[in-house]
């Protein structure tokens, strides 16, 4: 057994069919927030969740946007003064605003997730601006309490959640090989794909709500590789989040599987192949995709032949140097073309 490091994040989980509706008004009371900054989209914000406790909603923000540009986080932190608390209600976007806030305002989030992004459980903030993304870690942004309810996400529309659910994989998978990947956050990130893999395959919203509980949990912990960095660039570039996730992680895999046997083997066994081996990973990741729609290269997604070069000079000085299979500006100019064209690496 390797010696290793293991940070638990803080954090209080309430998970049920019905617990927005049931159980978050007490969460409310829980954490003392009187004077609410409700982040939502338009779509979220009229679930009628707050109406419990509708004197408690300062003020509204709707104006999300993938990726947070730097213009919607300072409205976002406008919309906030005068809030002792900031309830998010949506998926990444939303919460990505609500950690904008926290940031700099140190407010504490309530987060009600709506899709599978998983970010809800992590310190990580993003934000974009002159089609770069930056991204940073704060103990600040870590939500103090996330209520998960499956009856939410039933009702995201079939191409959205199987990307959702899909870029949640991408978090487990780069779990195994990340910075700080260790035992416990490996364990977390194999169950996730387990319960990923069953609830794309079942339609089951809770096995996919559980999956991108577990996702964002070893994600938070592991931290971010080569995958998140070259899905960070394209970002910027004004790629689809949750689908680019998607189409790069079986090239992502196919790449760093030489020099990590654990990670191929475990993410087989989690998607009830029969062998434990690289092509098998690689394979079983292509048919979850391909049955889920995601395109095979990023082409498909609109990325410009002419860009590649500029996505290899941005991801590589980011590029951790433990990553299981040594990156140069050549190795991975072959792993963002393949990941383009749709072509085994």
């Amino acid at each position: 057994m390797p010696s290793f490091v293991y940070d638990a994040l803080p954090g209080r989980i309430v998970f049920g069919a019905g617990a927005a509706r049931t159980a978050l008004a007490a969460e409310v009371e829980r954490l003392g927030m009187s004077r609410l900054l409700l982040i939502a989209s338009e779509r979220d914000a009229g679930r009628g969740l707050t109406a419990p406790f509708a004197g408690r909603v300062a003020a509204v923000f709707t104006a999300v946007r993938e990726h947070v540009p730097v213009a919607t986080a300072e409205a976002a932190r406008e919309a906030a003064a005068g809030a002792d608390g900031v309830l998010c209600v949506g998926g990444g976007s939303a919460v990505g605003a609500a950690k904008a806030v926290a940031l700099t305002t140190r407010l504490p989030i309530l987060a009600v997730p709506t899709t599978y992004a998983g970010s809800e459980v992590t310190p990580v903030w993003g934000l974009s601006d002159g089609g770069v993304k930056t991204t940073g870690t704060d103990p600040a942004v870590l939500p103090r309490t996330v209520v998960y309810d499956p009856e939410l996400t039933a009702t995201l529309p079939p191409e959205l959640a199987t990307a959702s659910a899909l870029n949640a994989l991408a978090h487990c998978v780069e779990a195994f090989w990340a910075p700080r990947r260790n035992p416990v956050s490996s364990a977390v990130a194999e169950e996730g794909v387990r319960a990923l893999a069953a609830g794309l395959r079942d339609g089951d919203p809770a096995q996919l709500l559980l999956g991108a509980y577990l996702a964002g949990s070893a994600f938070a912990v592991a931290g971010s590789g080569l995958h998140h960095k070259l899905a960070h660039v394209l970002g910027g570039l004004g790629m689809p989040h949750a689908r680019t996730h998607a189409t790069l992680l079986p090239h992502v895999l196919a790449f760093n599987a030489p020099g990590s046997p654990e990670a191929t083997a475990r993410v087989a066994r989690a998607l009830g192949r029969d062998d434990v081996g690289r092509d098998d990973a690689v394979a079983g990741l292509h048919a979850v995709t391909a049955a889920a729609g995601i395109p095979r290269g990023l082409a498909e997604l609109g990325l410009a032949e002419d860009r590649l070069d500029e996505v290899v000079e941005r991801t590589l000085p980011a590029v951790p140097a433990d990553n299981p299979v040594p990156v140069d500006a050549a190795a991975l100019r072959r792993l963002v073309r393949a990941a383009w064209a749709g072509q085994a690496e």
